[in-house]
């Protein structure tokens, strides 16, 4: 198996975004059954890929896209964040998560904290973030303590909750 982790391309984006969403549709409907509603709406991609400082990087394995990252990189303060991460549905638990991963802690050395989220009902993305990775929960996010920023249509926590992670380096 060759993994290369490369910048995502534009001719990418389509099927970047479809195999995104995907991910996150498919771990939503795991855990509460199929919905209609899109769990990861394309604004919400837009916004991360958007934003100043991000980068995304596609995962390849044997030539396939398999997976990627959106990353957001502030070179003033070296507080970075990881916006979006996902396996392609069908190729989890191979280890593609962790070869993601750790080859954006290669890429971006000058990291002082990296920070990310996650729902609460993801216990797979908790079991990566925490044992895996090596970040620590600073944060629940629920009814009774709010994310400040979080849209009012945002519904891929499935009202359970997020936590907030963070990473010193």
């Amino acid at each position: 198996m060759k993994f290369e982790l490369l910048p995502m391309e534009s001719s990418d984006l389509k099927q970047y975004k479809a195999d995104l969403q995907e991910a996150f549709q498919k771990g939503f409907e795991e855990k509460f059954g199929e919905t209609d509603k899109t769990i990861l709406p394309e604004k919400d991609i837009d916004q991360s890929l958007n934003t100043k400082g991000a980068i995304a990087y596609k995962a390849v394995v044997d030539g396939a896209i398999v997976g990627g990252a959106v990353v957001v990189i502030n070179e003033k303060t070296q507080h970075n964040h990881l916006d979006l991460i996902f396996v392609k549905y069908g190729t989890q638990s191979k280890g593609i998560g962790k070869k993601i991963w750790f080859e954006i802690e290669k890429l971006h050395p000058d990291t002082k904290v990296w920070g990310t989220c996650t729902p609460y009902f993801e216990k797979r993305n908790i079991h990566f973030y925490v044992n895996v990775c090596g970040f620590h929960i600073i944060e629940f996010f629920n009814e009774k303590h709010p994310m400040s920023d979080i849209p009012e249509d945002f519904i891929g926590d499935g009202n359970e909750g997020m936590f907030e992670f963070r990473k010193q380096m």
